[in-house]
């Protein structure tokens, strides 16, 4: 009721955004008068045949239910004058959460952890992307060209207003206007990549910020005539964009990886935490890395984490444990690309981390397993996946059988063999580009 009230009483206040979340994480906004929304917003539906991974057409109409704990205001020098945004959960016409709304299942599941174990699962993300010359650089995308890099400049190393570093700075500005706990922001190691790192915080709340940066980002370089791109390898001979992700789990103000004698200064409930993610890596690769560009990336001469196995230092390795003190320490999982769901991949990150399966030799393998890889393509990802009993019992066999068909569609587009030039398909119909217009040539 007091954000009623709010929303009542601000009359500089013109319009309520509603966004969600696709099952393979397009993000989707519906503009509500402040008027309308103030009547009806107990009663806001929408037609969910027309979103890819949700109703068939027989059970079309959805239940929007606005989440008011991520109620925000929209920067107004970025988004125009007036407007606030927040995150819904995709409820059945009998009031239950859709099963293909990842947030909804996420937030329902930190509930219940937090509810029966006391237990809070903190994450925080590295999410890379590209600056581009122009407007839309991805849907006009042509392998003959490529993409059109803003600046030259290499890690760490862009002159106060370059494009570049003007752009960051614009963003890290518009993430402090939306509560994002910012932390530190630099150009990346290939030219006119960018990331910024904020503070970790409980896992919805994480991934509502993966999309906010994404939105922020998008609309920040579109006000400066560039695109902001998170294709995961845009430019095949420099290095990819990841989103690391970096894992632990707390009770009250107490980090439960850390373990100040324990192997690398990770607790045995870390090491288990690992060692079931390891166990499961082939499983839950195609949640991680959702699209044909994202197999381009995990190539070890590029630092990206191919191999099954966990290191200190070693940038290949899927999960790396960072230098961490009692507050600090946490898993890194390396193996996640930018354009993967949020919501879908910290789900099943999390559980597969609490509840996978483990076994004696799995401890074994943790430090030797330069034999065990990820996925090479897509296809191998998807016939994994899709032959998954655990994927099953974790999200759903509907949800594993829809995931997986939507992902060999966008496989059978794009080239079989990725080969060394980045193809026009395979930018044009990645499922973060791609618009209505070309789902009609799926």
């Amino acid at each position: 009721e007091c954000y009623l009230k709010y929303l009542s009483d601000e009359k500089q206040l013109k319009a309520v955004t509603v966004c969600f979340s696709d099952l393979e994480g397009r993000f989707y906004m519906l503009d509500y008068d402040k008027k309308h929304l103030l009547q009806s917003y107990d009663n806001l539906t929408f037609d969910g045949s027309s979103i890819k991974g949700f109703s068939r057409v027989r059970e079309s109409d959805l239940r929007l239910e606005v989440d008011w704990g991520s109620f925000r205001w929209l920067p107004s020098d970025i988004f125009g004058p007036g407007k606030v945004i927040t995150f819904g959960v995709i409820k059945n016409q009998d009031g239950s959460i859709h099963d293909a709304d990842f947030r909804g299942k996420l937030k329902e599941f930190s509930a219940s952890l937090f509810e029966e174990k006391r237990l809070t699962a903190n994450v925080s993300v590295e999410c890379e992307g590209f600056l581009f010359e122009g407007l839309s650089a991805e849907q006009n995308y042509s392998s003959r060209e490529g993409f059109k890099l803003v600046s030259r400049g290499g890690y760490f190393n862009s002159l106060p207003k370059d494009s570049l570093k003007t752009f960051i700075d614009s963003l890290a500005e518009a993430q402090r206007a939306l509560a994002f706990q910012n932390e530190k922001d630099h150009p990346e190691v290939a030219p006119s990549q960018f990331e910024l790192n904020y503070r970790y915080c409980d896992a919805l709340l994480a991934a509502d910020q993966v999309q906010l940066y994404k939105l922020i980002a998008r609309q920040v370089a579109a006000n400066m005539g560039m695109t902001a791109s998170f294709l995961p390898k845009p430019i095949a001979e420099i290095n990819g964009s990841g989103m690391h992700c970096n894992l632990s789990l707390a009770e009250g103000e107490k980090n439960l990886f850390y373990d100040k004698a324990g192997e690398l200064g990770l607790s045995d409930q870390a090491w288990s935490f690992v060692d079931r993610i390891l166990h499961s890596a082939g499983d839950m690769c195609l949640a991680l890395n959702s699209s044909v560009n994202s197999y381009r990336r995990l190539d070890p001469r590029y630092e990206a984490p191919n191999q099954i196995k966990v290191s200190a230092v070693d940038r290949t390795a899927m999960v790396r444990v960072p230098l961490g003190n009692e507050k600090s320490t946490r898993i890194e999982i390396r193996a996640v690309a930018p354009d993967a769901n949020p919501y879908l991949a910290f789900y099943i990150m999390l559980r597969v981390g609490l509840e996978g399966p483990l076994q004696e030799s799995d401890i074994a393998k943790r430090r030797h397993s330069d034999d065990r890889m990820l996925p090479g393509d897509m296809y191998d990802a998807i016939e994994l996946f899709e032959n998954s009993t655990l994927m099953e019992e974790l999200i759903g066999l509907r949800n594993r059988e829809r995931y997986a068909q939507l992902k060999t569609l966008s496989a059978h587009r794009c080239p079989h063999d990725l080969g060394s030039l980045v193809k026009t398909a395979e930018i044009l119909f990645h499922h973060e580009v791609t618009n209505q217009h070309l789902w009609s040539h799926f």
